[in-house]
């Protein structure tokens, strides 16, 4: 007896036990198509895409079959006794995790799958292949730009010490609507800085140290490009007069694409991370200055704001605070547009976005972990194996370039895509893509009226062409047909979450 021969055949006096059941649920039918434990390997994946990628990889050496079937939805599939039958003749079992399957999916993996037989993870073991994953953002509207206000440098020529005040006054602004900047206080009171709902005058100022640093939330009421202008004075001491030291003005796209605002043209885009409007005090101006994720510590990248843009996107739509003292925002529960104050420790759960394969890299890592499991349990097909994977990878990499091209030829300022659930948030940062809406974070749950809202909001904004449907999520793609259709938008039937090798949904 070979070292496989005896848990084979554990299988399949286990399957005969399903089997059994099954058939008495059936009206003792005999089984059709049962799985021949002398073929070869069987491999069980949770989701078509993973047995897409699977079947590349084991080539003729294998069956491989998905849980989930055509069509299926994984976050909600409800697991069937064949599903049982699979996996107790299964070699390998892959499933994605990171919480994408429907729990009980995963739970009947595992309570029914052989002992010694591979359980792999997937997402969860693809960083030691080089994938690259994306933390879960706790709250859509606060995954935009944290933009606060800042002073740097000495002031030493003017003398300046740390005693000296910083005045920070909004003198004008131009836009659609309100614009209001506000910090909230350790006990949640709002205290206002600026605000234009009745124009603007000495009120609207902060008041800063030298070297300070505040968070900020900003507010906008209608969708369209704001520009606000800002000037800044030190007081090196009470007795002193107030020293000019910069004016600038901070072009906001709000709720429209921030790439095609008109005399912009050639801007830089700033649209996520923590950035402040800073006052140099050396130099005498007044500058966007944004942190470094390779520098930690202070400020290492300044942006001219004569060619720079803040995007204000549709998912920051908010409704106004319940809460006392909000009022100035508008009546509670209204939509606002807003740039939240950054909070560290609340802005993310740590939790990772599981849709790693939507990037073509970390599709890659994902076959090369299957050609490693395979080898391990089937040693005498490592030669084949491993073929099968190299031509495989260089079929990944020549699609990965394809669908770079085709993005590249769509124009920046038509990069959106609206769809049904917040699932591409890789292929938005491997090909630049904007995630501009959906119809729900979470397919699990029903839309809201106001995530509908939101969703027409964005569409109309930015004037969308076309949406993709996911034909796997049906009730959602039902709701954004009808929003499609309500704005003369074409909805165009896509797979992108079964298909590492189809092009992107995007809209052109």
């Amino acid at each position: 007896m070979t070292p496989r021969e005896h848990p084979r055949r554990e299988r399949a006096v286990r399957a005969v036990l399903v089997g059994c059941l099954a058939g008495a649920l059936a009206g003792c039918a005999p089984a059709v198509g049962e799985p021949d434990p002398a073929d070869g390997l069987s491999v069980v994946t949770t989701t078509g895409v993973l047995a897409d990628l699977a079947r590349n990889v084991a080539g003729d050496r294998a069956t491989v079959t998905s849980l989930v079937p055509e069509g299926g939805d994984p976050h909600s599939y409800e697991p069937s006794l064949r599903d049982v039958r699979d996996v107790v003749y299964t070699d390998v079992a892959f499933s994605n995790y990171m919480l994408l399957e429907e729990h009980r999916i995963i739970t009947m993996l595992d309570a029914n799958l052989p002992d010694g037989v591979p359980n792999v993870s997937l997402a969860e073991s693809a960083v030691k292949y080089a994938a690259e994953i994306i933390p879960l953002v706790e709250n859509v509207n606060l995954d935009t730009i944290w933009l606060g206000l800042a002073v740097d440098g000495t002031g030493a020529e003017h003398g300046a010490t740390r005693a000296s005040d910083v005045l920070l006054t909004a003198t004008d602004v131009e836009g659609p609507g309100q614009l209001t900047g506000y910090l909230t206080e350790t006990f949640g009171n709002p205290r206002v800085y600026f605000d234009s709902a009745d124009g603007f005058d000495e009120d609207d100022a902060v008041t800063l140290p030298t070297s300070a640093h505040t968070h900020m939330s900003w507010t906008f009421s209608e969708p369209g490009v704001y520009r606000l202008t800002l000037e800044a004075q030190l007081r090196p001491s009470p007795e002193a007069e107030p020293v000019d030291v910069g004016s600038a003005t901070v072009t906001f796209a709000v709720g429209v694409d921030p790439w095609s605002v008109p005399g912009t043209e050639g801007a830089e885009v700033l649209d996520g991370g923590h950035a402040d409007l800073a006052v140099q005090l050396d130099s005498g101006e007044i500058v966007v200055a944004s942190d470094s994720s390779e520098d930690v510590g202070g400020h290492h990248h300044v942006h001219d704001l004569d060619d720079t843009v803040i995007s204000v996107p549709n998912k920051a739509l908010a409704p106004v605070p319940a809460g006392e003292g909000f009022g100035f925002l508008g009546r509670p529960g209204e939509q606002i547009y807003q740039l939240p104050q950054a909070v560290l420790g609340k802005h993310v759960h740590g939790e990772i976005d599981p849709h790693l394969w939507q990037d073509v890299r970390n599709a890659q890592a994902y076959v090369e972990i299957m050609r490693d499991t395979l080898i391990e349990v089937d040693p005498a097909g490592a030669a084949e194996y491993r073929a099968n994977a190299e031509t495989y990878l260089r079929t990944l990499d020549e699609t990965d370039a394809y669908v770079q091209r085709t993005i590249d030829e769509i124009p920046r300022s038509r990069r959106h895509l609206v769809t049904t659930h917040d699932a591409f948030a890789y292929l938005g940062k491997a090909y630049d893509v904007e995630i501009a809406g959906f119809v729900t974070p979470n397919p699990a749950t029903e839309p809201s009226v106001a995530e509908r809202a939101k969703l027409t909001q964005t569409v109309r904004t930015l004037q969308v062409p076309a949406v993709f449907l996911e034909p796997n999520l049906a009730a959602r793609s039902s709701v954004l047909t009808e929003v499609a259709e309500e704005n003369a938008c074409r909805s165009a039937p896509s797979t992108p979450t079964r298909s590492t090798a189809t092009s992107p949904p995007t809209s052109r």
